[in-house]
């Protein structure tokens, strides 16, 4: 005769709980999806109205489509330095100095887009204001307008196309590939990645490329490649087993 023994519904339902460590890899996964939606839903689909229209300011315009690329940025620079703020206790136990140079240009990088969306909300503002002027002022609106425009793309090209090399690429690629807390040939991409920013970002700054040119966005493409994976490889996966996390793991 065989005795069946029923556990109760309460116990068969009850989860292990998630240790800190896991929360920890999730909280950053989830937050480097978040900007890479942000970044590229503003980039590629919020602003091209504004950034391919020069005479945007005096023109009838689609307001209500930047601004919502104004706040994906807004959220951008959230998620950015959430990333740095979760990351930076698990990093500052082996790696203090270069744990707080990742945050600094987290950042940084936040600060060049903050610049960039003052930018895009000055325009929009001026051209609601101001509209129906008289010719000679729509002339000097337009310049006006380049100037704010043009100093937007530059917030661009020397955050997303500059810091983030120094930040997310080597900065972050390092401390990877020294602590192990992620595999070691995706933080090598990340190091790649950041070379290739920082070059191409330079570059761009002299002169020698093309800013948003064909060689600049094939130098971005292992920064974006490694970027992408990091996120996706701590939600699914979280961080590997390493020497600075042991005591970090909730017993519970």
């Amino acid at each position: 005769m065989t005795t069946t023994v029923h556990t109760p519904a309460s116990k068969r339902t009850q989860r292990v709980p998630m240790d800190a460590l896991r929360r920890t890899a999730l909280v950053v996964g989830v937050l480097f999806v978040i900007t890479y939606i942000t970044s590229i839903a503003a980039k590629f689909s919020l602003y091209p109205p504004l950034l391919d229209n020069a005479d945007y300011i005096v023109s009838h315009g689609e307001d209500t489509r930047v601004l919502w690329g104004a706040f994906a940025e807004m959220i951008l620079i959230i998620a950015n330095i959430g990333t740095a703020v979760a990351l930076y206790p698990v990093l500052r136990r082996r790696y203090p100095a270069l744990s707080l140079g990742f945050v600094t240009a987290r950042v940084m990088e936040s600060v060049f887009i903050a610049v960039g969306i003052l930018s895009v909300l000055t325009v929009v503002t001026m051209r609601q204001d101001l509209a129906g002027t008289g010719d000679a002022a729509s002339a000097t609106l337009v310049t006006v307008g380049h100037a704010f425009v043009t100093l937007q793309e530059w917030t661009f090209l020397l955050g997303p196309g500059f810091v983030v090399g120094v930040g997310n690429g080597l900065l972050l690629g390092y401390l990877m590939y020294r602590t192990g807390l992620v595999p070691r040939g995706m933080a090598v991409l990340g190091l790649v990645g950041g070379s290739l920013i920082c070059l191409s970002g330079t570059a761009v700054i002299l002169g020698v490329i093309e800013p948003g040119g064909a060689a600049q966005n094939l130098a971005s493409l292992p920064e974006f490649l490694w970027e992408l994976a990091f996120g996706v490889y701590l939600i699914v996966k979280g961080f590997r087993p390493s020497a600075i996390t042991p005591d970090m793991v909730d017993p519970r």
